[in-house]
């Protein structure tokens, strides 16, 4: 293969998106294909794509459509367009952006080179699948860093919540087995991977379609038995099926780290009932507690929607209430998003958008001081940091993660990028850390603290 070769891949969403890209990556190099560099020096542009809000929806739309010039000039560029949008829209997307060349569903990223194909002789190339074929582990996949990997558990959600696109986008929930998960990072491991970040729609559930019961602790419990591995974190969490054994299992591996992300979505009973999460205030504040209880020093982060259809004053203050109880490190706020195709599209009481952006800072602000005091008692703690990269904003400033997933920053060569240290925090922020180095932790004897 030599000529029209080249392609790009751009990707909006999840981590589960992120993961997907590398499938989408691993897949075209093993079929001879090669990365350019820059969206401009390929000859083909791939982009995966995330549909859960308008916003990524209207950018992704704005950035295909500005290619439409280029493509006239160019004709033999090819321009794919997968994920979560493609599955939703299917065919309808060459209708309405004829210079799309190549759709591809969630289901189907192992059919992407044909379709290619068939696009560059000039055919109609479009194939959304209904239901998933074995993608989770029989692709192979470039991985976008030597030491951090993300590893399918499950595809798909069965909870079908009200505001959510994602089980008709991703499909009913499907547990990978066991035995493989175990496999693929034993073979990480074995390739000098040191985090693990086990990906699903829901991975508290992990197992029931498979083995009929819940089986996620006991996953946790065998891949922290596996040589090599430091770290291994999970996302993302539905507070139904976090069990008590989950806690457990939580507080018992000391490679499994102390971080839950463990979206609310909203505190009040009336609107958690109207969303269809199937938990209440009280049952939320309640596994809140025992993940304190369990683990003290574990960092829990959230997701929380602002002016869901009927919410009142008093339920958004039922919101601000969990988030002050709960005192989250971090909160990934979101204005409620119309997603057409859900149940709550039609739903009546819709809120006005000024509204949204007056309760919106109003979360923030309290947010903003749950973050600064968590961080406040770290001043001067000596902390395990996995270096990833350079600072976007200082080149001799490194920035990484501390086990409950806090970014710190510290002077330090780059030699360090990939590797585990101990900084002291002697700086802090409401969204970050700033430290200085006191040791590089080698893999013989990796500093816990």
């Amino acid at each position: 293969m030599k000529k029209n070769n080249k392609f790009f891949v751009v990707t909006y969403g999840c981590q589960m998106n992120k993961h997907d890209s590398e499938k989408i990556i691993g897949l075209l190099l093993s079929q001879g294909y090669k990365r350019a560099e820059t969206m401009e020096g390929a000859d083909i542009i791939i982009f995966n794509t995330c549909c859960v809000r308008g916003s990524a929806e209207d950018r992704l739309f704005g950035n295909i459509n500005s290619l439409k010039l280029i493509k006239d000039k160019r004709q033999d560029l090819i321009i794919a367009v997968g994920g979560c949008v493609a599955q939703k829209e299917g065919s309808k997307l060459q209708r309405k952006m004829s210079h799309v060349d190549v759709v591809f569903g969630t289901h189907n990223i192992a059919s992407l080179p044909t379709l290619i194909k068939e696009a560059q002789k000039g055919k109609i190339a479009c194939e959304v699948l209904k239901s998933p074929r074995d993608e989770i582990k029989a692709l192979p996949v470039e991985r976008d860093n030597s030491v951090r990997a993300w590893v399918n558990i499950s595809t798909g959600c069965n909870n079908f919540c009200s505001y959510c696109i994602v089980p008709y986008v991703r499909g009913r929930e499907t547990s990978r087995s066991f035995e493989d998960i175990v496999a693929e990072v034993k073979m990480l491991a074995s390739e000098g991977f040191l985090e693990v970040t086990l990906l699903g729609q829901n991975v508290n559930s992990y197992g029931r379609d498979l083995y009929g019961e819940i089986r996620f602790a006991e996953l946790l419990r065998q891949l922290n038995e596996i040589d090599g591995i430091e770290r291994i974190r999970f996302t993302s969490s539905h507070p139904r099926d976090f069990n008590g054994d989950i806690v457990l299992a939580l507080a018992e591996c000391e490679k499994v780290c102390e971080h839950v992300h463990l979206p609310l979505q909203a505190g009040s009973d009336n609107v958690l009932k109207t969303m269809r999460r199937g938990y209440t205030k009280e049952g939320y504040l309640d596994l809140v507690k025992k993940i304190y209880e369990a683990v003290p020093n574990c960092s829990i982060t959230t997701d929380i929607i602002v002016g869901f259809p009927g919410e009142t004053e008093e339920d958004f203050l039922d919101t601000l209430d969990v988030v002050k109880q709960a005192r989250f490190d971090n909160a990934f706020t979101f204005a409620y998003s119309p997603r057409e195709g859900t149940r709550a599209f039609e739903m009546e009481n819709q809120i006005s958008k000024k509204v949204k952006m007056d309760n919106f800072k109003r979360l923030l602000e309290v947010q903003n001081k749950n973050s600064l005091k968590n961080n406040l008692v770290l001043m001067e703690k000596e902390l395990e940091v996995l270096v990833e990269s350079p600072s976007k904003k200082k080149a001799d400033v490194l920035t990484g993660r501390t086990r409950t997933n806090k970014v710190v920053n510290f002077p330090g060569p780059h030699s360090l990028i990939n590797r585990l240290a101990r900084v002291k925090i002697k700086e802090v922020r409401s969204w970050s850390l700033n430290g200085e180095l006191k040791e590089v932790c080698e893999r013989e004897s990796i500093c816990r603290l």
